[in-house]
């Protein structure tokens, strides 16, 4: 019996201490390997990541508010989701994953382009990632994961982009950075 509770203590033990791992790349987007996200984000390496737009019929993009406990970002709002790939898996099934994880719906996404962007934070971390940047269309209401989520908005592009100058520390800094290099081809896309 006792060997019974060892080995469920063992796997409890595993599975706390198990850190989520982002893939480490160059410039060119190789794999360089693993390393456990919040040690990414404190020493700055370039890793994986990617960040979801979906679009409604009328030409507005679903934005998010970032739940009120997140370690970073609290409370700003940005893209439709946003988050890292797992080993092994593809830039769209990571997409597709998040979005159900954080806004509660799947829809069918597509990559657009990719850059590389490096924005600190306040609190000592800094996002340094090559992003991969995915567009979708969806016209149903979310169901966002309060998690992760405190709200969420449709606004049209020009109206994010006047917004963006009037409060720029309403929106988080990936997403700043993203839109501005990124505006025509959301808006052509």
């Amino acid at each position: 019996m006792y060997l019974f509770y060892d080995f469920l203590l063992f796997d409890f033990l595993i599975f706390v201490n198990m850190e989520e791992q982002v893939v480490l790349v160059d410039e060119q987007d190789n794999p360089l390997g693993l390393m456990p996200k919040m040690e990414a984000h404190e020493k700055a390496v370039l890793h994986r990541a990617f960040s979801v737009f979906i679009f409604n019929k009328k030409g507005e993009l679903m934005l998010q508010q970032r739940a009120a406990r997140k370690y970073h970002s609290p409370l700003l709002w940005t893209n439709t989701c946003c988050s890292h790939q797992r080993d092994g898996e593809t830039n769209l099934e990571a997409g597709k994953r998040r979005l159900q994880e954080e806004m509660g719906f799947v829809t069918e996404i597509k990559e657009v382009f990719s850059f590389i962007y490096k924005a600190p934070f306040d609190n000592g971390l800094t996002e340094h990632e090559l992003d991969h940047v995915m567009i979708g269309y969806y016209e149903d209401k979310p169901n966002p994961n309060k998690d992760e989520v405190e709200n969420y908005k449709w606004m049209t592009l020009i109206d994010v982009k006047n917004d963006i100058k009037k409060q720029p520390q309403a929106y988080t800094e990936w997403f700043k950075i993203i839109f501005d290099k990124s505006f025509k081809k959301l808006k052509n896309a």
